[in-house]
C-alpha cells in the first residue's frame, strides 16, 4: 500500500529515508558526512521539502518499504530499505510517482549511481543533456521520462 505522509508522520519516513542514503552513499562519501544524515536530520530536510511544495509518499507492505517525494514534476527521494531491495518495490513506487506528477516526469541522479540508472532507463527515462557538478569528481545528470 502507498499512502501520502503528512507531517505528523514523518518520523518513519526520515527512518527509510536516513538508513537508506546512507547505505547508498557509503562508497563516495565520508563516514563523518554519513553520519549527518540521521533520521532527525533527514526529518528536517523532508519537512522542508513538504514546506515548499513537496509531497512524500510511502510504500508499506507488512511494515514500512520506501519513499519516494514528487514536487511539480520532480520526482526525488525515491528509497528502498536496503533489504527490500531488488524485489520490485523501487519500480512500483516509480509508477506511482509518475502518476503523481504534474507534466513530464523529471529526476535527477548521481552519475555513479548505476542500479537507479538501470530502473530509469529501463522504466523509459532518458538523459536530458543536463547536468549539475556536485564535486570536482561527480555529477548529477537530469533524466525525463520519454512520451511522458
Amino acid at each position: 500500500m502507498i499512502t501520502e505522509v503528512s507531517r505528523s508522520g514523518l518520523r518513519e519516513v526520515a527512518r527509510i529515508h536516513s538508513v537508506s542514503w546512507q547505505e547508498s552513499h557509503r562508497s563516495f562519501c565520508t563516514p563523518e558526512f554519513i553520519a549527518l544524515h540521521t533520521p532527525e536530520h533527514q526529518e528536517e530536510y523532508l519537512r522542508d521539502k513538504m514546506d515548499h511544495g513537496a509531497r512524500v509518499f510511502m510504500l508499506t507492505e507488512d511494515e514500512p518499504v520506501g519513499i519516494v517525494s514528487v514536487t511539480g514534476s520532480l520526482i526525488e527521494d525515491l528509497y528502498i530499505l536496503p533489504e527490500y531491495q531488488n524485489r520490485g518495490y523501487g519500480t512500483r513506487l516509480l509508477h506511482y510517482a509518475i502518476r503523481q506528477c504534474d507534466g513530464v516526469p523529471v529526476l535527477w541522479i548521481l552519475e555513479n549511481n548505476k542500479d537507479a540508472e538501470r530502473l530509469y532507463r529501463r522504466e523509459g527515462f532518458r538523459e536530458t543533456g543536463r547536468r549539475n557538478v556536485i564535486t570536482d569528481k561527480l555529477d548529477e545528470i537530469e533524466f525525463s521520462l520519454e512520451n511522458g
